[in-house]
């Protein structure tokens, strides 16, 4: 049997502390989720959200709703090409990571994005592609309009 015998020699993360303010260890990893997560009423960040969803979740339903445009279409006719195709915890999934190379405003109301991405398979290696985003302020806000992947 192992015991301590001073409160002083454990460790442990409070609930609520003498000053009566409260802190998690989920409260602050929620806080610092929801702050590293791009922001949808930027052109930056919607077009890192349809990226997140499209590539890295594999989520074509989750991507559609950021798309307007032929970035729409050609989403619709991804999501009719896999219908049928389960994807889900036993899917084997690619790692995928990417970071922005250039950024090419086109007036007040577009903006071309091109990253760098790099897609690792597991036990099948890795490669590199080139995502070309196009994002464009719509009524309802800024919605990807196109995109293209290009070779490494």
């Amino acid at each position: 049997m192992l015991s301590t015998e001073s409160e002083r020699n454990k460790v442990s993360l409070p609930l609520i502390r003498r000053d009566g303010s409260v802190l998690t260890l989920s409260l602050l990893t929620m806080l610092l989720v929801v702050a590293c997560r791009p922001d949808a009423n930027t052109p930056q960040g919607a077009a890192e959200l349809f990226l997140d969803a499209h590539y890295v979740h594999i989520d074509l339903h989750q991507a559609l709703p950021l798309t307007a445009g032929l970035a729409r279409h050609k989403v619709e006719d991804e999501i009719k090409l896999v219908e049928g195709q389960t994807i889900d915890a036993g899917t084997r999934k690619p790692t995928v990571h990417y970071r922005l190379l250039e950024t090419h405003p086109d007036g007040e109301h577009s903006v071309n994005y091109l990253y760098l991405a790099s897609i690792t398979v597991e036990d099948a290696g890795g490669f590199e592609r080139r995502w070309m985003v196009t994002v464009r302020r719509e009524p309802e806000g800024w919605r990807v309009t196109n995109y293209q992947e290009l070779g490494g």
